[in-house]
């Protein structure tokens, strides 16, 4: 048995210098959190560590936890989910939780921890499997982990209850999972998560939630005169298997069905295709007259461009997760577009024609884009099948965050790496780089944005998920890359090639839909235009006199894409 001399030089030794520092300067702590802090409340802070640190160790959570400690490690891991939130569409939910996590970080390691401050637990009594591989050297109390953690799932919470719902068991780990590694006392995550809730409740009261608008964009599409059905006689219906499943809407098939008596409704099996189902309806004897599509942003723009090629009004009924078309068209719900059919309103609309580089054309609604968030979207993909689809986007998320590279693309014959370019049908919200969601229905433009590779990746990511107002506070403490840093321009058609490198071989998106070159070419060539009024779509709009409306039988037609 070691004398208690030699066990004492023993537990040093295992001891970093780092932490033996901290343990040095931390007298003044010592003291001013025993003044602060009641004994009841050091007694069960030492008694918390003694159950946690004496219970068996297993291998696995252990590791798990660590991870994870490691992981929310100046909000990484918190950002990353703002990211994936903001992509698919909860843009306010991300900007509440982003910037709730930066004012409680702020408030528990500038204010807290000088104030109150404290040692950190003795490492000798954490088993070593729980270790992290490197202790902060801080004062302990309270916790900024925690305090991030919690702002950050309070701050989604008051915007999106069911996504905060979804981050609250995730920070409840991270902030159990800094005692369990032995980084706090449990006085120390209580007072942190404490912070983290208040500072997002107070930024509450001076920001409070909007309750969200949904109204057409005024002054976009040309208003027209469409085919009106009452019972959706004449009216064909693809729906994506999948509509509504990643949404907490009810299904939408009943409402469809019970308002549309007479329109065909046709649910894609599983390896079907859009083209085959309408491709076949056009080949029989009575042949729709409109066609319509139950879905989500990509099912919308594969049908959309199959509404041109026949000629034929479209009608879109947001079935999706992330709508982000149909909003832009003022079709908030079903019931919107509904009416519309009943009452044969139309708007003409311009689209995009963007031409791949295996030679086909596709239509785009709202935007094209290629690196960082195509690499996302493949990612998402790759996981999703295990994970679903929210968990898989947070685990994309992260491992963008953590891997990215630039791609070398040639626009207009121009060379450069660039993290992003996005092409946005119409002019956009000028703050903005990943122009996701169109801002007009009759802008006869591409609005070109280009993030290039000078700026670093967290920035890059970042770029990817916050609108104006959030954007401009996140600039200002560092975290998005100054507006001067992005190259914007507007054409009605853009040249693009795309430069792969040994390992990276980048694809496009169009609306949310991946398109990857197979034949691993070294340069892909692609171009896209603008294709002006080239669809009509049943859409509301203002009252406008009867004279103002474009008959349907003088409006101009689309132009074939076949």
């Amino acid at each position: 048995m070691p004398s208690a001399d030699e066990e004492a030089i023993s537990t040093r030794l295992s001891i970093p210098w780092s932490m033996r520092f901290q343990r040095l300067r931390h007298p003044v702590f010592s003291a001013r959190r025993a003044r602060v802090l009641p004994r009841w409340v050091r007694r069960i802070d030492a008694s918390a560590a003694r159950s946690i640190n004496g219970r068996h160790a297993h291998r696995h959570l252990d590791s798990g936890l660590r991870r994870l400690s490691r992981a929310a490690d100046r909000g990484r891991l918190w950002f990353a989910i703002a990211g994936f939130l903001a992509l698919t569409g909860n843009r306010r939910a991300a900007a509440r939780g982003a910037l709730s996590l930066v004012a409680a970080s702020l408030v528990a390691n500038l204010v807290g921890k000088k104030l109150l401050g404290g040692p950190r637990p003795l490492l000798k009594d954490v088993p070593v499997g729980r270790r992290l591989a490197r202790y902060p050297t801080s004062a302990s109390f309270p916790s900024g982990h925690s305090a991030s953690a919690a702002a950050f799932a309070t701050g989604v919470a008051l915007e999106k209850k069911t996504a905060g719902a979804a981050v609250a068991p995730l920070a409840a780990g991270v902030v159990y999972s800094r005692v369990h590694v032995g980084a706090h006392w449990l006085s120390d995550v209580v007072a942190g998560s404490v912070i983290g809730v208040a500072v997002a409740l107070i930024g509450r009261l001076l920001a409070p939630v909007r309750v969200p608008q949904h109204q057409p964009q005024p002054g976009t599409g040309v208003p027209i005169e469409l085919p009106a059905s009452a019972d959706g006689d004449g009216v064909l219906i693809v729906m994506n298997s999948s509509a509504g499943n990643d949404t907490v809407h009810a299904d939408p098939r009943p409402v469809i069905e019970k308002a549309l008596p007479k329109a065909e409704l046709r649910v894609l099996d599983k390896g079907e295709r859009f083209e085959d189902v309408v491709e076949e309806a056009f080949t029989g004897s009575a042949p729709p007259a409109v066609l319509g599509v139950c879905g989500g942003d990509g099912s919308v723009s594969r049908m959309a461009h199959l509404a041109r090629r026949f000629d034929v009004p479209f009608l879109v009924l947001p079935g999706g997760t992330f709508n982000h078309f149909a909003r832009s068209a003022g079709l908030s719900d079903l019931e919107t577009a509904l009416n519309a059919l009943r009452d044969g309103t139309g708007l003409l609309v311009a689209t995009g024609d963007l031409t791949l580089p295996a030679g086909n054309t596709v239509t785009v609604l709202n935007a094209a884009a290629i690196g960082i968030y195509p690499d996302f979207v493949a990612e998402r993909k790759k996981l999703k099948p295990k994970y679903g689809k929210w968990v898989g986007g947070v685990l994309a998320a992260w491992h963008i965050l953590r891997t990215a590279e630039p791609v070398r693309v040639v626009v207009d014959g121009d060379e450069q790496s660039v993290w992003s370019l996005f092409i946005s049908v119409g002019r956009n919200d000028p703050a903005q780089i990943a122009t996701m969601q169109r801002r007009s229905l009759d802008d006869d433009v591409l609005d070109v944005r280009i993030l290039p590779a000078s700026v670093n990746r967290l920035h890059a990511v970042a770029s990817l998920a916050f609108g104006r107002k959030t954007a401009r506070v996140l600039r200002a403490i560092g975290l998005l890359p100054p507006r001067n840093r992005t190259r914007s321009f507007v054409a009605e058609n853009v040249a693009l090639e795309v430069r792969s490198t040994p390992g990276r071989n980048p694809g496009f998106t169009h609306d949310g839909e991946l398109e990857t070159d197979s034949d691993g070419a070294t340069a892909q060539s692609s171009s896209m235009a603008v294709a002006p009024r080239s669809l009509r779509l049943y859409a509301p709009h203002d009252e406008i006199a009867a004279d103002a409306f474009v008959g349907a039988d003088e409006a101009p037609r689309a132009g074939s894409t076949r």
